[in-house]
């Protein structure tokens, strides 16, 4: 497999290249707006539209910004793309969904293979567990920017699709003045230290509690992570798809 690698000065772009060497995956290309001539093992450009040779993938760590070239470059080559950059405006979702009606676009938060299992229980949870009240911790290191993560929203639509409409999500209770409503849905953000990801997802009950963790010890796990969802792509007509299709074609 030949991938792209969006972001390929930044951290996850740096490991995605790693674990790329590891696997035996070939870098075409990285594109990274930040590249002054810096030494690398692969060709960089500054932009998506520079792209100097086709791959069977693009796999993408920057930043939403990037997104009209990036799917540009994609749809002109007909290749398909992973996204795993978070904090995309509605807009920018919308032309997600337009370019996978042309093109394999699988789209996550959180490309850690634990994590989207952590979905699935999630979801079970939500479904069974009925009149239990649900709340949602995420915890990252200082210098994330976006609040909460895309991996909290995730795992809050994974609660949603089983709980109805009803559901509303209630991001911190600071100036609250009203008991908790039956469908709220607590969503906290923690920032601080190195921490690389925390998400907790508690149920509480008369009586008793199920609380479900995740925690990533290392960015390696979502360039990994990263990696298989690419070799699912390459093999997919034209859609849009998810980490959890990803392990569903695990779980066969």
């Amino acid at each position: 497999m030949k991938i792209i690698i969006g972001g390929a000065l930044g951290r996850m772009g740096r490991e995605l290249a790693l674990a790329a060497e590891g696997a035996g995956v070939e870098v075409a290309c990285g594109v990274d707006v930040a590249y002054a001539g810096q030494a690398a093992a692969f060709p960089i450009v500054t932009g998506f539209e520079r792209i100097p040779e086709d791959a069977d993938v693009l796999i993408d760590f920057s930043r939403p910004d990037a997104l009209p070239e990036l799917l540009q470059a994609a749809l002109d080559r007909r290749m398909p793309v992973v996204l795993c950059a978070t904090g995309y405006t509605d807009v920018e979702l919308s032309s997600i969904r337009e370019a996978a009606q042309t093109l394999p676009v699988l789209r996550s938060a959180n490309m850690s293979l634990g994590i989207n299992v952590l979905s699935e229980l999630v979801s079970m949870a939500a479904r069974t567990l009925e009149g239990f009240d649900v709340e949602i911790v995420e915890k990252h290191h200082r210098m994330k920017a976006d609040s909460p993560s895309g991996t909290a929203l995730m795992l809050y639509e994974s609660v949603q699709k089983e709980k109805g409409p009803e559901t509303n999500p209630v991001y911190g209770r600071y100036g609250r003045t009203q008991k908790r409503a039956a469908g709220d849905v607590g969503i906290h953000a923690v920032r601080g230290g190195t921490v690389t990801g925390e998400h907790e997802v508690g149920f509480y009950g008369n009586g008793e509690q199920l609380i479900l963790t995740h925690r990533a010890e290392s960015r390696a796990l979502f360039a990994q992570g990263a990696l298989r969802a690419a070799a699912y792509l390459v093999t997919r007509p034209a859609g849009l798809y998810s980490m959890r299709d990803v392990v569903q074609d695990m779980l066969g």
